[in-house]
């Protein structure tokens, strides 16, 4: 009986946007399934549609000196050779916002970190994964620890670990000028930013040089190559997926590109059905010594077929060469 209730509500609705007439001869012509269609496309006709995003959309207003970011408050930028680390917060209006800017100590290695005891720095990109307290007072009242060797570090064969953002001996004696490393600031600037961040919502870009402003013209072309990526994946379109990936890919397990490449032939060609969505999408520019143009792509990939469901994050560092992006490294 409620069934009926709703029914006719539906119908009532739906009369008041057509004559009688037109419903007696719907019903005539294909039964009660037409009605019910009917009905259905009324329904979903008279619900707001959702706008679909453009990169006008996405880019209005924007800051976008330091990269695109979708899901980042907080930005550490660092410069190993006149040592210094800034902090930025993203306002209310996408604007970045310079809280610090301070002279730091920094390894005494100049380029990438190689290996565990080098004395270097690494360059790259990383993101905080701890916050800790109750240290050698060497390192001061607390430090924030990185994901050094990242994912790409990894597959370079760059070693090494523990490389943190710390302060000062609290004890006062510290003769080296240098760390071991790691990046070092005053102990009441490192209060100060432990009073205003969230490690868990930052990221640190350390550069050998000057720090680099990101090209918008670049991230618009990886935004729009990755969601043609996206497509061919969902549509099974094994040639123009693959187009995307550089002949020096190394999947995060160590795969390289004519395996990798086998391998997805193998899984198109079952034409399985998919859905793909890419959310809280991170694009960082990737400081290198080797003039190329990298970046760092995370996201939240929502991903479902028949045979396989993926829910989590992803990560890419991809190369923008020739106005297209290659992708270097995946997982």
């Amino acid at each position: 009986m409620k069934i009926f209730k709703i029914f006719g509500l539906f119908l009532a609705v739906a009369v008041a946007q057509a004559n009688d007439l037109e419903w007696v001869n719907l019903y005539k012509e294909g039964g009660i399934k037409a009605v019910e269609l009917k009905l259905k496309q009324l329904i979903q006709s008279s619900q707001p549609q959702e706008k679909p995003l453009t990169q006008e959309n996405l880019f209005k207003g924007r800051d976008v000196r330091f990269g695109y970011y979708e899901d980042l408050r907080y930005l550490f930028i660092a410069s190993k050779d006149a040592p210094t680390l800034k902090l930025y917060v993203l306002n209310d209006k996408n604007q970045w916002e310079e809280k610090l800017n301070a002279d730091s100590l920094v390894g005494s290695k100049s380029g990438h970190k190689e290996k565990e005891g080098d004395l270097a720095t690494p360059i790259g990109v990383y993101t905080l994964n701890a916050r800790l307290k109750n240290l050698d007072q060497y390192y001061g009242p607390l430090a924030f620890s990185t994901n050094y060797p990242n994912l790409f570090d990894k597959l370079q064969k760059r070693t090494g670990y523990g490389i943190w953002i710390h302060g000062m001996p609290l004890n006062g004696n510290r003769e080296e000028r240098n760390t071991r490393g790691c990046i070092a600031i005053e102990n009441n600037l490192l209060s100060f930013v432990d009073s205003i961040i969230d490690y868990r919502d930052s990221l640190l870009i350390t550069y050998e040089n000057a720090i680099q402003e990101v090209n918008e013209a670049d991230l618009r072309i990886l935004l729009n190559d990755l969601q043609a990526w996206k497509e061919a994946w969902k549509n099974n379109d094994v040639e123009t997926y693959l187009g995307f990936y550089s002949p020096n890919f190394v999947r995060f397990d160590g795969t390289k590109y004519n395996k990798f490449a086998e391998t997805k032939r193998i899984i198109f060609a079952k034409k399985e059905s998919k859905q793909i969505t890419f959310s809280k999408i991170n694009i960082s520019p990737y400081p290198n010594d080797e003039n190329k143009n990298l970046f760092r792509i995370s996201f939240f990939e929502d991903y479902k077929a028949p045979s396989y469901k993926f829910h989590g994050n992803k990560e890419l560092y991809v190369e923008l060469k020739d106005s297209k992006m290659r992708i270097l490294v995946e997982r």
